[in-house]
């Protein structure tokens, strides 16, 4: 098999399998029901943060791992994945993700599927357009930034798709209720495109890209410390103090900034 072919080919795969059990869950939910054997909410953030733990660790030594247009473009910002190769990965994906939700719908039962729209994410009522972008942007950084410590990084711990499966999870557990908390282009798009059902699909492209584009920056300029009381105890004991500023004052300002965030998007106004 030919060098490139292999990692595009673990990509279309790995996302083909993910966007058919995340989507799948969801189908399930509809299926189900609110009775006592459906999977609910919980089994939705379970299937997909398992489903990728598994995912990624199984294609990592071939591709990386990536399954996520928005990771893809958060290595690409930390000059982690050549231009061309991104495009190639995102391509694979995208057609991974088209083809698991061509699945959910040839092979699910059918009017499950269409009560779910083969497992197309969609806002809560309550949420706006713009709200939906902030939202998956923070979480899509929060995923981005676990890719980076658990996987990417020299001093990662040896944990395989782990790290990156929990983060899906936890965030799937915030945002699942306003969002889908879908975190990934393709995991949208996929079913999006089967369904025919594009009510605010831009939320999905633009969130995620702006969350995976700022981890990736964070990640590139900083080596991604983010936690004043890592960067003062080795500087202390060495006694070097050099752009030691940079640890607190960008930390502090990232808190702030995603305080403020979720306290206009998230938390209810009295």
């Amino acid at each position: 098999m030919p060098k490139l072919l292999r990692p595009l080919t673990a990509e279309f795969i790995g996302t083909l399998l993910f966007v058919f059990l995340g989507a799948g869950s969801v189908v399930a939910v509809a299926a189900n029901g609110p009775t006592a054997g459906g999977i609910g909410s919980l089994g939705v953030a379970l299937a997909h943060g398992v489903g990728m733990a598994v995912i990624v660790s199984m294609t990592m030594s071939i591709s990386g791992g990536h399954m996520n247009p928005a990771v893809t473009f958060g290595l690409w910002i930390a000059n982690r994945v050549a231009g061309t190769l991104a495009w190639q990965y995102i391509l694979a994906q995208v057609l991974g993700g088209v083809a698991g939700a061509a699945l959910v719908k040839a092979l699910l039962p059918r009017m499950a599927v269409g009560l779910a729209l083969v497992g197309t994410p969609r806002l809560a009522s309550d949420v706006s357009f713009m709200q939906g972008v902030w939202i998956e942007a923070l979480l899509t950084f929060f995923l981005v930034s676990a890719v980076f410590g658990t996987a990417v990084s020299s001093e990662a711990p040896k944990i395989a798709g782990f790290g990156i499966g929990l983060a899906i999870f936890v965030d799937a557990l915030v945002g699942g209720g306003f969002t889908g908390a879908v975190m990934n282009p393709a995991r949208a798009i996929g079913p999006a495109l089967v369904a025919w059902q594009w009510n605010a699909h831009a939320v999905y492209w633009i969130g995620p890209l702006i969350g995976a584009g700022v981890a990736g920056a964070v990640w590139k300029v900083t080596g991604a410390v983010m936690n004043p009381a890592r960067a003062i105890g080795p500087a202390l004991v060495a006694w070097q103090w050099n752009a030691h500023a940079v640890y607190w004052i960008g930390p502090l300002i990232g808190a702030g900034v995603a305080g403020a965030v979720w306290k206009a998007v998230l938390l209810p106004r009295t």
